[in-house]
């Protein structure tokens, strides 16, 4: 399935989208302030999976590291991209918070 099926339903997204770690020119997607710092693929599905977006993962490599074999994710859709990956970032910071309490 190519992300073209995906068109309007899905999102598809790299780690580096809400990074906070990484530059907007290296693909960050949401503000520094809302991005986690290294967010980790497990990470990104479990939250994905609590908010019930059933996450999909796909060997892909991200455009702007073409030489480095990455992993991307695809979602269903909440609103807009950015609200999405912003909703999925707030997840990932909430699940670490509770799991470092707890």
């Amino acid at each position: 399935m190519s992300s073209r099926d995906y068109k309007g339903r899905r999102v598809v997204f790299w780690p580096v989208n809400i990074d906070s770690s990484a530059t907007t020119r290296e693909g960050r997607k949401i503000p520094r302030s809302e991005a986690v710092p290294q967010p980790r693929l497990d990470e990104i599905v479990k939250a994905a999976e609590s908010l019930g977006l059933e996450p999909i993962v796909e060997d892909k490599a991200y455009p702007r590291s073409w030489y480095r074999q990455t992993r991307r994710v695809s979602v269903k859709k909440i609103g807009s991209k950015r609200r999405t990956l912003l909703e999925i970032a707030r997840e990932i910071r909430r699940l670490r918070s509770r799991g470092r309490g707890g």
